[in-house]
């Protein structure tokens, strides 16, 4: 390659970064967290990453969905997978029939959701592949509902930017409206046409199939409506964001 032609490659590559970042300003809320060591190179890559991810699927195109018969024979499970919480596994031994999520916050009609209620909204299965930052990856098929119908339920405020999810094991993320809206960000409480196992998150996870795996939080605890999340915690956004990991996981 001649120095004129890399300096063309970069230039171009420049120029595509810089029309991705203007070109998704309109689609990034304010008080998006930078997550941990950001600024330098590390806050630049994440923040071209994002923007364009944002611009590129602007249209919310919906991730591959699998046959049913190529849903992975063996699904790991990582990190918790039996929470050791008296509140849960006396509900777990009701079959979580007095399990309820909250959802608070910048919402119109707050309020709370019991398992039966959730099932009995408009429900939607997709067969995708989970891919986990630790290496591996599985496919399975997930019945739930979308999240987007619960915040709706609830009445989303003008003023709502962002999703926080909390789990019953501590675990908490957050989640900007563009992908908390996806038709494929679900509250899933089936897998592989059954119930979800607890190893899996039961009764409830988050199934965001656009990012890692991580962002796909499991026994699911609350869920709160807010403006900014750079002013949760250490303001990375998240509690992985706090142990290393970028907030913006998306794949």
């Amino acid at each position: 390659m001649t120095t004129l032609s890399r300096r063309r490659l970069i230039l171009g590559a420049s120029t595509l970064g810089a029309g991705a970042l203007a070109g998704a300003c309109d689609l990034i809320p304010g008080g998006v967290p930078g997550g941990p060591g950001r600024g330098g190179l590390y806050g630049l890559s994440d923040a071209l990453t994002l923007a364009t991810q944002r611009v590129l699927l602007r249209d919310q195109p919906l991730v591959r969905e699998f046959p049913i018969e190529m849903v992975s024979a063996h699904f790991p499970t990582i990190n918790t997978t039996d929470p050791d919480d008296p509140v849960y596994r006396s509900s777990r031994a009701q079959g979580f029939s007095d399990w309820r999520l909250p959802v608070t916050g910048l919402v119109e009609r707050p309020g709370s959701f019991s398992l039966a209620d959730l099932r009995g909204m408009p429900a939607r299965t997709q067969v995708t592949l989970h891919s986990c930052e630790q290496g591996w990856s599985a496919i399975g098929a997930w019945t739930g509902v979308p999240l987007s119908h619960v915040l709706a339920s609830a009445g989303l405020k003008p003023a709502a930017r962002f999703v926080v999810i909390r789990t019953v094991d501590g675990w908490w993320d957050s989640y900007d409206l563009f992908d908390a809206l996806h038709p494929q960000t679900i509250l899933a409480y089936g897998m592989n046409g059954r119930d979800l196992p607890v190893a899996h998150g039961a009764p409830v996870r988050l199934r965001v199939e656009r990012q890692l795996g991580y962002k796909s939080l499991k026994y699911l605890a609350s869920i709160e409506a807010v403006e900014r999340v750079d002013g949760i915690g250490q303001g990375r956004g998240s509690m992985v964001g706090e142990l290393g990991f970028s907030w913006y996981a998306g794949i």
